[in-house]
């Protein structure tokens, strides 16, 4: 929805009523992802696109209709779907698009909703798109972190440090919702998830939609060296915001770095305590530091490893490196939990050598930290794929 939020709040903040069509769901090989939203606003203005071009005429007319009924619609398109194919879903796959009109009373969490996002703050909108009872389809949940401060009127403070304004027409579908979404929101992930009528968690009949906006997570590279480059790239296809620092001008440079959203001149561990005080760092946060020089990793690992933030701290180096390291640290006075943060040397041990293998076994490291694997072979292993 970001790419076409400017539109829509100008529209709901004049007072007019706007047909919001959402892809909530996609099989196979659909051409936009969840969350795409098209627009028909109320002069009939189409904004934005749900499939890139495919089915827009189709959801054009269906939100023409709901402009006028305001009866919200969960439709399906796909190929296997005559009227789907006639109207050109040619490219493949299934979408699923839930079509329906948003203004000041249907959605009056909206402009706190588009405040949160463009001031970078987590912030989660569950729907529900289908439902035995009609009346419940489009009910909404607003979900956010809690902050330090007391709630605002109209918010309640649901279960711990999650704060929650609007309702999906019962407590305990609240209750499933809200902790299912704020999972989602922690991992900036958007899904639809399925519940039994009354958010029964072994049911099925009540769809929810949970668009998730938080920050992009961070991926901070430390050491303007080739791995760097690596891992900068595969970073970015991880879809981390990635940047690169070193204190060294002459290497860090951005057309050495094509995939890092920054390149950063400084000192590594003046830049990363800088970047803490600012709280411009999360609990996702990912510290790569590969310079493995005692001058600029040590103190840097000393700011890294006492910060309350980041989800991952890695260090490149020998196991003799490692050693030094880890005795020069503890001289700094860390502690043996703060030093139990640290992998090092990092990686998963896939025998890689080329920079890029590398950068795959510390790409690798970090996902089975995140999700809980082991980092062994799946054909080794018995049980659940997925943790």
């Amino acid at each position: 929805m970001r790419d076409v939020l400017e539109r829509l709040l100008a529209w709901w903040e004049a007072g007019e009523a706007v047909a919001v069509g959402t892809v909530v769901a996609t099989f196979e090989s659909a051409p936009r992802p969840p969350g795409a939203v098209m627009l028909v606003g109320p002069g009939l203005e189409a904004v934005g696109s749900v499939s890139g071009g495919c089915v827009e005429g189709a959801v054009y007319q269906l939100g023409e209709e709901i402009l006028e009924s305001g009866e919200p619609v969960l439709q399906r398109y796909g190929v296997s779907d005559e009227s789907a194919f006639a109207v050109g879903l040619t490219c493949g796959g299934i979408i699923d698009v839930f079509v329906e009109r948003v203004d000041r009373t249907s959605f009056p969490e909206l402009g706190e909703v588009a405040a949160d996002i463009a001031a970078g703050r987590p912030v989660a909108v569950a729907t529900v798109v289908a439902h035995p009872d009609p009346a419940r389809v489009g009910r909404r949940l607003v979900v956010r972190p809690a902050p330090d401060t007391e709630p605002a009127p109209g918010v309640a403070e649901v279960g711990s440090g999650v704060l929650a304004s609007g309702g999906l027409g019962s407590d305990r579908a609240d209750d499933a919702v809200v902790d299912d979404a704020r999972g989602l929101l922690a991992n900036g992930r958007t899904e639809t998830l399925e519940y039994g009528p009354d958010g029964e968690r072994r049911g099925e009949g009540m769809r929810v939609f949970v668009a998730s906006y938080a920050p992009v997570p961070r991926m901070l590279v430390f050491g303007a060296i080739d791995f760097a480059a690596a891992v900068a790239r595969l970073g970015s296809f991880l879809g981390y915001r990635v940047t690169v620092c070193d204190a060294r001008a002459v290497f860090a440079t951005a057309s050495r770095f094509p995939f890092a959203d920054d390149v950063v001149v400084d000192w590594p561990h003046r830049y990363l305590s800088g970047e803490a005080a600012a709280g411009r760092l999360d609990d996702r946060t990912v510290i790569c530091v590969l310079t493995h020089d005692p001058k600029f990793d040590v103190p840097l690992l000393e700011v890294a490893l006492r910060l309350p933030q980041a989800a991952y701290i890695g260090a490149m180096g020998s196991r003799r490196t490692h050693d030094d390291r880890l005795k020069r640290l503890r001289e700094a006075g860390l502690t043996d939990d703060e030093l139990a943060r640290l992998s090092s040397p990092i990686g998963l041990d896939l025998g890689a050598r080329t920079p890029e293998e590398t950068a795959v076994s510390i790409a690798a490291e970090i996902i089975a930290q995140r999700w809980g694997g082991a980092g062994q072979r799946l054909s080794a292993a018995a049980g659940p794929i997925h943790h």
